[in-house]
């Protein structure tokens, strides 16, 4: 035979970008199962456990639970084009390339969007937001609580507030945060919330958990007109996904197989244990840092601890420690994006990726490599920093 590639033999990779991150072989063997049909008993028993996990990893009851066959902007899509009709309001939070594109897909469905913007590596006060909802009226709030773009970790809860003070429904992007840090869906009343596989929930990319509340379900089927899109038309998929199982798509079986482990193993070790591990993981990385002189590019108390965006040492070369790092050590982080391109790195330590042995492993070689451009370190000075965190 000629012409036919040869079988797809992918390194192996420590992932510790913004995502994909590491994967549990409990998930993979989970996602190698054998394939059934889209209506099998068998899957509509995953769907229906899928539903019940996903409820209490957003910690919500609300009834429109489910898992959007695509990635996580496929969940930014369908909470956009499920709440807005053409010439709706829409106030779009911009600090990040998530924002921005939140406002494009908001644009494109025809709202009328106000957007209000931070820099990159800032979070929105409540009175910034509020004072938005005054001006502008909107049906929807769009923000994001994670922003992967930039690191920075937005409060909600008195945004929140103020949101529904007004009456106008809160729109939230949690596809970094989801099973990471707290997302408290119905004790911060956040209508529509999407988040994705393959952040903190350690599952390939590929499906897009969302929810909705009781107040954005009515916005749903109160509409005067179609939702835009056919594939993302909550009033049908919810069908499929409800008692009445009327088909809508073939769901991506596998992968839904691989995100009902995912979440298996999320549940199993605790959410408040899950984020303390987080936390602690985040803690270490950034002692270990800080012993090589590298600061946070996101103010004290206002980082995510599963996304760490940190600046560039001067004289350093980006591409070429990032290049080192993926060739000598198989470890992949992340660059800055936008005006943070060429500032910034970005460390993921989500999920699977948030171990100690990840963590010590990456300011090791991550010494290594600042070494190998001529800065002068005191060997083995950001690991000894990261076990003083881990031995309190």
């Amino acid at each position: 035979m000629t012409n036919i590639p040869q079988p797809i033999q992918p390194p192996e990779r420590i992932l510790m970008g913004p995502g994909p991150s590491q994967i549990s072989p409990r998930v993979l063997a989970a996602h190698s199962a054998p394939t059934v049909g889209h209506l099998d008993p068998c899957f509509l028993q995953v769907m229906d456990e899928m539903q019940a996990m996903l409820r209490r990893v957003f910690c919500t009851e609300n009834e429109l639970t489910l898992a959007i066959s695509g990635t996580g902007s496929s969940g930014m899509e369908t909470c956009v084009v499920n709440l807005i009709e053409p010439g709706n309001k829409m106030v779009v939070c911009k600090n990040g390339v998530f924002g921005m594109r939140m406002a494009d897909v908001a644009e494109r469905v025809g709202a009328d969007v106000l957007t209000i913007e931070k820099g990159f590596g800032e979070v929105f006060s409540t009175d910034e937001v509020a004072d938005a909802i005054v001006k502008h009226q909107p049906k929807v709030v769009g923000i994001v609580h994670a922003e992967t773009s930039t690191g920075v970790w937005q409060p909600l809860e008195e945004i929140s507030q103020a949101v529904h003070d007004a009456g106008s429904l809160l729109l939230v992007d949690c596809v970094t945060s989801l099973g990471g840090v707290p997302v408290e869906v119905d004790a911060w009343q956040l209508d529509a919330v999407y988040s994705g596989t393959q952040k903190c929930l350690s599952c390939p990319p590929g499906l897009a958990p969302v929810t909705f509340s009781p107040r954005a379900v009515e916005a749903i089927d109160n509409r005067k007109s179609k939702v835009q899109s056919w594939y993302f038309d909550m009033t049908m998929v919810r069908n499929y996904w409800g008692g009445d199982r009327a088909y809508h798509h073939t769901a991506p079986i596998n992968m839904n197989y691989a995100l009902h482990e995912a979440l298996r193993v999320v549940l199993e070790e605790g959410l408040e244990e899950r984020f303390a591990r987080h936390m602690l993981n985040h803690q270490a990385l950034k002692a270990g840092l800080a012993a090589l002189g590298i600061e946070y590019a996101v103010a004290e108390g206002q980082q995510l601890p599963m996304l760490n965006a940190v600046r560039i040492p001067e004289n350093v070369d980006d591409a070429s420690v990032r290049s080192q790092l993926l060739r000598e050590f198989g470890i992949e982080i992340g660059a800055g994006l936008g005006p943070m391109k060429g500032r910034t790195w970005r460390i993921g330590l989500m999920g699977d990726t948030s171990r100690a042995k990840y963590v010590l492993l990456f300011l090791a070689a991550l010494e290594k490599c600042l070494a190998s451009q001529g800065a002068k370190l005191q060997p083995g000075a950001s690991v000894a920093a990261a076990n003083e965190i881990y031995a309190d």
